[in-house]
């Protein structure tokens, strides 16, 4: 291996471009046309553009990756997490092509990206799962049969995904019919598969995975577990190692179970195995992430070993470069997302202003962003992660305060403040948190909406970056000229005076308040309307269903009343602030 293209963008894109560097290798990034000035395409060696902004027409465009790789003669793909990451064919399409797949084989991306499937190797190896189905389900009446088989809460998950997304915990059974058609939308929507399963719901229970790594030589190895209870909406905000539920008992048990899974999966490269605990103490499969977790690098910060590094090893034919890990003091990952806990954490895509990252001993962060950066719609709004290694786990709490209030991001709103608040929550801090603690035990009412910031003024000279393409690969050309758009007449002479670009990304409430107005509280997609003009409505009924950045967000009424103008049907897009209904 020469050279590795990585099939992916933002700060994971950095991280690996970064890594096989180490090694020597040429890197190639691709990117969308929305990314042609992105963190990842500046950092490797050559980019690639490989098509418009959507993911389906570049990100997941298969054929165009391929296309790219043969173009820039790499010898490797690497796939980061997301995207295409966990997709069988994909890998299959790269070793077909004669390249050098980074990741487990085909056959184990199949057996374990597919959650049901997965739970059926896991009970081949003796490892209990989470009571539920083995087979998809298609049908409300399925989906009924089961719940009164288990008795509510119980999740409906999507079978070809993860990260919280395609998943539903209904509570009762009026609600299950919104929710096995939520789950199934958007499990398309993300994974491009509709089929859901269903699992027995367990109540507060911790989030504990396993790190493993196996190579072509047999030699597997446990790096230790991550601890990702604190979540919301079933998506991880923080994570740490050592997890402070787990007894040195427990903890060996885990990693015996992951590698247990693992082999009988006929797994190779890194993976990760996740469990639920319970409040009994009994450990739960639930599923295996056939690649790179976003959380890796506390583990890292722990062992102090490289996993993409080892990875590319692994990939390379290479026996690992160790046989057992010894992990020190610990380490604790924040998610900066651009998102707004003020206002229920929805998404909040826009341009970065201001942009600056802590520093200092024991402190990382991995990020794709800086300052002018956009934050897109089309993508992730994982910003970066900061990450902080302290001694013991009080030393990185004090560490992650500091760098917490030196990190400083300006333009939209971030999960920044929120990480603050819950550094001071007595069940984070007393190490008793779950994965309701969240949306149970945290007040958030504390938080405020980030006040706009502004673009700093033009100069009348500015360096500018020009991008060009060559047969399909970036080049970028830098030169000093006029901004002709902030230059005004002037007296001959003089320099004409420089004027401030308006604000960016104005808040806007979610609601419209009494006032009968339905306002987007973001950009994004309409995928449901729930009523027809002249229909009444009670204050909070759901009246849309908005998706932006990959999630749904509902939408529900400011106000009682009639629906007298409805603006928005199925399919259309929308701005932030844009009126979609009026009621009176």
């Amino acid at each position: 291996m020469h050279s590795v293209l990585v099939a992916n963008r933002g700060e994971i894109a950095v991280r690996v471009i970064r890594g096989a560097k180490e090694l020597g290798l040429r890197t190639i990034a691709v990117y969308s046309e929305l990314d042609r000035d992105a963190a990842h395409v500046r950092c490797a060696d050559e980019a690639w553009n490989i098509g418009p902004a959507p993911a389906a027409a570049s990100y997941l465009d298969i054929d165009r990756l391929l296309a790219a790789a043969a173009e820039s003669k790499a010898d490797a793909v690497h796939p980061g997490y997301g995207f295409l990451a966990e997709n069988a064919g994909f890998a299959r399409r790269v070793i077909d092509a004669g390249l050098i797949w980074v990741g487990p084989s085909p056959a184990a991306i199949t057996a374990m990206g597919d959650k049901i499937s997965s739970r059926k190797v896991a009970e081949k190896a003796g490892v209990a799962g989470v009571p539920g189905t083995l087979e998809p389900l298609r049908s409300v009446a399925e989906v009924r049969t089961v719940a009164a088989k288990f008795g509510y809460p119980i999740a409906i998950k999507a079978a070809h995904g993860g990260g919280g997304k395609g998943l539903r915990v209904i509570h009762r059974d009026a609600d299950l019919e919104a929710g096995f058609e939520a789950a199934r939308r958007e499990a398309d929507a993300y994974f491009k598969n509709p089929e859901v399963y269903v699992e027995k719901y367990l109540e507060r229970p911790r989030h504990i995975e396993a790190q493993i790594i196996i190579d072509h030589h047999g030699n597997g190895v446990f790096l230790g577990e991550r601890d990702c209870s604190l979540q919301r909406r079933h998506q991880k905000l923080i994570e740490e190692s050592p997890s402070t539920a787990l007894s040195d008992k427990q903890r060996k048990a885990l990693g015996k179970a992951a590698l247990a899974v693992a082999k009988a999966a006929d797994y190779e490269n890194a993976g990760t195995v996740e469990f639920l605990l319970d409040a009994g103490g009994d450990l739960y499969f639930l599923e295996m992430n056939t690649r790179l977790q976003v959380e890796h690098t506390v583990t890292e910060m722990v062992t102090g070993i490289d996993l993409v590094r080892e990875q590319l090893r692994v990939a390379m034919g290479e026996p690992l470069s160790f046989s057992e890990v010894s992990p020190r003091g610990h380490a604790i990952e924040f998610r900066v997302n651009a998102e707004d806990p003020a206002n229920g954490f929805i998404p909040n895509p826009g341009q970065i202003v201001d942009y600056a990252e802590p520093g200092g001993f024991g402190v990382r962060v991995d990020s794709g962003y800086g300052a002018g950066s956009a934050i897109s719609q089309y993508y992730d709004n994982l910003v970066s992660k900061l990450i902080v290694w302290g001694r013991d786990r009080d030393e990185a709490i004090t560490r992650a305060r500091r760098a917490l209030r030196e990190y400083t991001i300006t333009g939209i709103a971030t999960t920044i403040p929120f990480h603050l608040l819950a550094l001071d929550s007595p069940s984070f801090l007393a190490g008793t948190h779950h994965t309701r603690t969240v949306e149970d035990e945290m007040d958030l009412g504390a938080l405020t909406h980030p006040v706009p910031a502004r673009l700093p003024e033009d100069e009348e000279l500015a360096e500018r970056q020009l991008t060009v393409e060559v047969g399909g690969r970036r080049f970028v050309v830098r030169v000093w000229a006029p901004d002709a758009s902030t230059t005004t007449t002037a007296t001959p002479g003089r320099r004409p005076a420089p004027r401030r670009r308006p604000p960016k990304l104005a808040q806007v409430p979610a609601g419209g308040g009494n006032t009968g107005a339905v306002i987007a509280p973001m950009q994004g997609t309409i995928v449901k309307v729930h009523h027809k003009a002249g229909d009444r409505v009670a204050v909070g009924d759901p009246l849309f269903i908005l998706e932006a950045m990959k999630m749904e967000n509902e939408v529900r009424s400011p106000i009682d009343g009639e629906i007298v103008d409805l603006r928005v049907r199925p399919g259309d897009r929308v701005a932030g602030g844009a009126v979609l209904a009026i009621i009176r």
